[in-house]
Parts: C-alpha cells; structure tokens; sequence
C-alpha cells in the first residue's frame, strides 16, 4: 500500500491535494493531513515501521522557525530517518525560495501556482 502525507497550514490546499490525488484513482493508497510542520512530524514519528511514499509540503506555515520556513524544518527532520531515505518529498508552496530550498535539501518542488493551473494528473508523477 502507498501512502501519502499531505502538510498545510491551510486546510483549503490541504483539501485541494487531496480531492485532486483521489481523483487520480490509484488503487490501495492512503493519505494523512496534517495542519503544521509539527503536527507533519509526529505524523512521521508514528510511521517509523510504515514509512510514508510520498510527502507534500507547504514551505510557509508556523513561524516557530524563523528564520528557517516551516517546511524546511519539516524536510530537515524528515531528513535525519533512515527509514525515510526512499520516500519522495515534495515542497508545494507559493513561496519566492522553493527551488533553492528544494535544492539544498534535494527534494522535490512543484509551485502553487502550477498546481492551480493545473489538472489532477500533475500529482502521478509524484505518487
């Protein structure tokens, strides 16, 4: 079974994946929210055993980092789990700094904007 964790701060974006990544139709898949880079880590710690495929992320979300973004806290802690080495993470956010902050951590980007203007299916690539 793959399973996907969607991270946003707004629970709008947090719907919009998901309905958009249902509708894709992919059998045997299951997918958690979270509300904040907290709440998406404890997600983690709790499936150490089954790790999450594929994780999206928003980069700005509670500002209990500054100056680091939220989401790249998120992607640093994600980042120190062994068992987490094979799971696809995606920054989605509106942000000016995705591809730098996507780069530095080598994980994947995909801005808001494009996901908007986009259909469901930009989502396959990732799952």
């Amino acid at each position: 079974m793959k399973k996907i964790l969607i991270v946003d701060d707004v629970p709008g974006w947090i719907r919009f994946h998901k309905n958009n990544i249902e509708y894709l139709n992919i059998p045997d898949l299951g997918i958690d929210t979270a509300e904040s880079a907290k709440e998406g880590l404890a997600k983690i710690e709790a499936s150490i055993d089954n790790p999450y495929t594929t994780i999206f992320t928003d980069l700005q979300m509670e500002s209990d980092f500054l100056p680091k973004l939220a989401g790249e806290w998120f992607v640093e802690q994600i980042k120190t789990y062994k068992y987490y080495d094979k799971t696809k993470i995606v920054i989605v956010s509106a942000s000016p700094s995705i591809q730098r902050v996507a780069e530095k951590n080598g994980v994947l980007f995909l801005p808001k904007t494009v996901v908007r203007n986009s259909d469901a299916e930009i989502y396959r690539q990732f799952i």
